[in-house]
Parts: structure tokens; C-alpha cells; sequence
């Protein structure tokens, strides 16, 4: 697995986890990355992911309530909502990797860590926040 691979999956555990724990998730950040056993590039990355995430989450979860309209954030799976916030973060707020990179990285995760339908469903929500952000590759 591939060290940015490696990073999102760290950073969807962290979302994950503070969606059940963590009133305040910034102050979570430093044990987390204490207990992490990986090389420095990868923390490093997983910390851009997580602080750019919580940096705009407002934000992002408003344009996926908009975008997925038929899917309120509370009928997602937790999985999926998290995934979808960190590619929306990455799609929007982070120009140092490509859209499809991004998205196709999202799928990999979802597979991984979601349900059957997780990876339609992810691919769906992001390919229309990248068509309808203009963002170029």
C-alpha cells in the first residue's frame, strides 16, 4: 500500500473514531498521531488531511447535505459520510493531487472499509463535486 494510500485510511480511522468520542476533535489529533507506528511522511500527510478536513468542515458538510439531497448526513454510514468529507476536503482544498486520483482513491477506501454499495455510492457523490467545481486534473 502506497504511503498516501496509507495516510487516508489513518485519517478516515480518526474521523471515525471521533465521530463516537470526541466532542472536540483538535484536541484528539496529538494522542492519536502518539499511538500511530508509521513513517514521518505518512503522519505528516494524515495530519494535512485531518486539520484541512476540520479547517473547512462546515463547509463541506453543507455542499454534501446539497449534493446529496436524497441522503441526509445522519442516514449515511458513518464510513461513507467520512470518506466523502475527507475527498471533498481533498477535491476542494488541496490542489497538490489530482481530482481522479482523489476520487479513485476514495473508491479503494470504500471498498475497503464500507459496504457492496459504498463505492457507487462514494463515486457518485464526488465525480458530481468535481463536475460542478470545474476543478481541473
Amino acid at each position: 500500500m502506497g504511503k498516501r494510500r496509507e495516510a487516508r485510511e489513518l485519517a478516515l480511522k480518526f474521523l471515525y473514531q471521533t465521530e463516537f468520542n470526541s466532542e472536540n476533535p483538535n484536541l484528539e489529533l496529538d494522542s492519536f498521531f502518539v499511538r500511530l507506528n508509521t513513517a514521518k511522511e505518512v503522519k505528516n500527510f494524515t495530519q494535512a488531511l485531518i486539520k484541512k478536513f476540520l479547517m473547512h468542515q462546515k463547509e463541506v458538510d453543507e455542499l454534501l447535505k446539497k449534493i446529496s439531497s436524497n441522503w441526509t448526513q445522519d442516514r449515511m454510514a458513518v464510513i461513507d459520510r467520512n470518506i466523502l468529507r475527507l475527498g471533498v476536503s481533498e477535491l476542494l482544498f488541496d490542489s497538490t493531487t489530482p481530482p481522479k486520483v482523489v476520487i479513485n482513491e476514495a473508491i479503494e477506501i470504500a471498498k475497503k472499509f464500507g459496504t457492496d454499495e459504498s463505492p457507487d455510492f462514494i463515486n457518485g457523490v464526488l465525480d458530481k463535486i468535481f463536475k460542478d467545481s470545474k476543478v481541473v486534473t
